[in-house]
């Protein structure tokens, strides 16, 4: 047993090893974005998925890209349309001729990737949408009655335009919970729209080198599982999240403004995501303050605001910043 918690100890310090290279790497393609950075890893060491928001032209695929390569894994993009069908997603099966006898034989489609980026997920109606619900949960696929598993890691990382909204479908209640986390991705500072101009309007091109690869990642997501967490932190992340139910024991705020509050699945992340960040830190166990940090990205896509939010100008990371003060935490 101590020869298992010294082999982790030095697993966590191999990570925030990792992390500073890895950011080290995407540094010399992206410019600023660090908190959407980190947003990103924390969520590919928890093994989980990202909704990423924000309008065109942040970088958002560059970004994707580079942390692929950082990473060496495979990367697919697949662009979302009004007229995307789950096949063009999934694979199909086609017939072919095989020693004079006619056979279904299944293409892959673009979701056999080790990162996936769906771009602008909102522009294909719910039925191809869900085509991902499978692949994200259960990491296989089945088509013609026969099950595809998915090469491990797996991660699914979406783009939503937020303000263009013509010729947009919301995602259905049960696809959004798959995501993890919903990291905004905001515009630059001048300083850095300065450099991101200087950089990308030379010759250069930034060169990425691999960190780690797939098998080093799988280790690592299975090191984040086996940090330890405190029963206070537990019970914080589970309060907060039952505090966004309005028809419980929640503050007069979230009554007033919310229409449906977080499920269970926010409490597992926010443990999860609070274990990986202290990890990726080199810290061997999450406190409340890991939990706090995270709660905005679990919570921002699962607290569904009413009309009196609407009608208050009341936006949903005001109502969770109000929530993490009113909900105290536990002493060790």
């Amino acid at each position: 047993m101590a020869e298992t918690a010294g082999e982790d100890l030095k697993g966590i310090e191999r990570l925030r090893e990792a992390n500073r290279a890895i950011q080290g790497e995407l540094g010399k393609a992206i410019v600023g974005q660090a908190d959407v950075i980190e947003g990103l890893l924390t969520a590919l060491f928890a093994n989980g998925h990202v909704l990423l928001v924000g309008v065109p032209g942040l970088a958002k695929t560059l970004l994707i890209r580079s942390l692929a390569r950082a990473l060496d894994l495979s990367f697919s993009r697949i662009q979302f349309t009004p007229d995307l069908m789950p096949s063009d997603i999934t694979g199909t099966e086609v017939l072919e001729d095989e020693g004079g006898r006619r056979v279904f034989r299944f293409i892959k489609g673009p979701v056999f990737a080790h990162i996936v980026l769906a771009d602008e997920i909102n522009r294909t109606p719910p039925k191809t949408q869900a085509a991902l619900l499978q692949a994200m949960q259960e990491k296989e696929v089945t088509a013609g009655g026969q099950t595809h598993h998915l090469e491990l890691p797996f991660f699914v990382l979406a783009t939503q335009n937020p303000i263009e909204l013509e010729g947009t479908y919301p995602l259905p209640e049960a696809q959004l919970d798959r995501f993890m986390f919903n990291v905004p991705v905001g515009y630059p500072s001048q300083a850095e729209e300065e450099r991101i101009v200087v950089e990308t309007t030379g010759a250069a091109a930034p060169e990425i080198h691999r960190v780690l690869g797939a098998q080093d990642i799988l280790a690592l997501q299975a090191l984040v599982r086996r940090v330890p967490v405190a029963e206070h932190v537990v019970r914080y992340a589970v309060r907060l999240a039952r505090a966004t139910r309005p028809e419980g024991e929640a503050p007069a705020f979230i009554k007033n403004w919310v229409t449906w509050g977080a499920g269970p699945r926010a409490s597992q992340f926010m443990v999860l995501g609070a274990k990986a960040r202290a990890a990726l830190a080199g810290r061997y166990a999450p406190g409340i303050e890991d939990v706090r940090a995270v709660a905005p990205l679990v919570l921002r896509h699962r607290v569904v605001t009413n009309f009196n939010a609407e009608a208050d100008g009341v936006k949903i990371d005001r109502i969770i910043s109000d929530l993490i003060q009113a909900v105290p935490a536990e002493v060790a």
